[in-house]
């Protein structure tokens, strides 16, 4: 049983990378556009509608400041990780550095919820969007091949057929995903200055009359809920062996996409609910729905498609962040080495891609989407907090290790994390709490009955 305790030397993890590593493609410019990418998605253009109008009115932005100031001290603990430890995996390879393979393990799991089922909920956002579209165009799908059968369809089969599309793309190669990227970012921020232009001019004060409808607890849920809006960053992390200069071009990626990404959000949702009132927001498409209430139909047709575009981005980048996870621990010899394979021409994990693909389409498909949002949010505060405690463990256990980046009040910043971390996982946990346990029992399961006996650990 000290097996499943024992850590990772961070040199012998680097040496590790060197064998089978991928190919370094990616700048700081690049981190960030990834950063945004990912963290622009359905949180700012489905989310922000449906929070506001169940659970805390135009006090949403509060949420989303709420959430991008928790953010900020847990982001801060990935940077010194991240630029300390270079390689893939993100929170699951500092974990298994600091508190040994076990809670490596339950934080990968935890990770394989976070970017699998965010992805998932991305692509449902998208097929809201998309039917939204056609339906103005007179176009109609039925129902029950545009609704998961929770909700009384057969199959959410835009959302399947977007996340297929992406997924295949993903697997043609990185460098050729991240020009994909950068032209959908631009399309996707033009499109958040659309609305915001078109709508601000628009903004009745005696909307935001009842600002916090449902008390300071509806504010926390939301922020609790909306809080794997703001992932990005860890998928930025994920991409550290794929940097040209990750000391420097990792904390300038996670950093600047955090902050850039909580303006937007507190912006675009004081300008939702301030042009229409917060309980008519709770539909797929709350952004392009509030402009046609106020008359911009045109203003609408170019948020609802650059809404399309710019989710998509958002699946990329999760996916990207979930195959790559998948590579680092079947290096690890956690899970089957045929998940760590790199095709030869394309230069990509193309298992692991493929395995992703299937995952997000089936999930995405089959699932509803607030369910998906809140269990995502779980599985990204429990390794955000275990996280936090590892950058406090390793300060204390190896002070003399070179670290290109220092968290800053690192016994100040990471306790804070921590806490603020804990206290929405708990808010979290009166909701979806059962099921996070059930796929947490799956995890541990999967790990002694497979995982443990062909770690390379085990057998030393």
């Amino acid at each position: 049983m000290i097996s499943i305790f024992k850590t990772k030397s961070i040199e012998s993890i680097i040496e590790g990378a060197k064998k089978n590593s991928l190919k370094r493609t990616l700048g700081a410019f690049d981190l960030v556009l990834l950063g945004i990418g990912c963290t622009i998605g359905t949180g700012i253009f489905v989310l922000t509608g449906i929070n506001a109008a169940k659970y805390a009115g135009p006090a949403i932005s509060i949420s989303y400041l709420l959430a991008g100031i928790v953010c900020v001290f847990a982001a801060l603990a990935y940077t010194e990780f991240a630029a300390m430890v270079p390689v893939a995996g993100s929170a699951y390879t500092y974990s298994y550095v600091v508190m040994g393979e076990l809670v490596a393990w339950i934080v990968a799991w935890c990770l394989i919820l976070e970017y699998t089922v965010c992805a998932s909920t991305v692509a449902s956002g998208w097929s809201g969007y998309f039917v939204g579209i056609l339906n103005a165009g007179g176009v109609h799908i039925p129902d029950y091949l545009t609704k998961a059968p929770a909700d009384g369809g057969l199959i959410n089969l835009p959302a399947t057929c977007i996340s297929l599309c992406v997924g295949l793309s993903l697997t043609c190669g990185t460098k050729e995903s991240v020009i994909v990227n950068r032209i959908l970012v631009a399309v996707k921020l033009c499109t958040i200055f659309v609305f915001l232009l078109v709508a601000v001019p628009h903004v009745k004060m005696i909307n935001y009359a009842e600002f916090i409808p449902f008390g300071w607890d509806g504010v926390v849920l939301g922020a609790a809920t909306i809080f794997f809006a703001y992932i990005g960053f860890d998928s930025v992390a994920a991409a550290a062996e794929e940097t040209k200069n990750p000391n420097r071009d990792l904390p300038i990626g996670i950093i600047g996409s955090l902050l850039i990404c909580t303006l937007l959000y507190v912006l675009v949702s004081l300008a939702l609910t301030g042009i229409t009132h917060y309980s008519e927001l709770n539909n797929p498409e709350p952004m392009a729905y509030a402009l046609r209430q106020n008359g911009s139909n045109i203003g609408s047709a170019l948020v609802g498609t650059g809404a399309l575009v710019g989710m998509v981005t958002a699946m990329l980048v999760m996916m990207y962040g979930q195959s790559r996870l998948f590579f680092v621990m079947s290096r690890d010899g956690l899970i089957p080495s045929i998940f760590s394979k790199i095709h030869k021409k394309l230069n990509t994990p193309y298992v692991s891609c493929l395995l992703v693909t299937i995952a997000v389409a089936s999930v995405s498909g089959f699932v509803p989407i607030n369910t998906m949002a809140r269990l995502t949010s779980l599985g990204t505060l429990f390794a955000f907090t275990v996280v936090a405690i590892g950058v406090i463990i390793l300060r204390i256990k190896k002070p003399e290790i070179h670290r290109p980046f220092k968290c800053p009040a690192v016994f100040v910043t990471a306790p804070i994390a921590i806490i603020s971390c804990s206290y929405l996982v708990y808010t979290l946990f009166l909701e979806v709490g059962k099921m996070f346990f059930i796929w947490l029992a799956l995890g541990l399961l999967v790990y002694f009955f497979y995982s443990r006996k062909k770690s390379p650990l085990y057998s030393e």
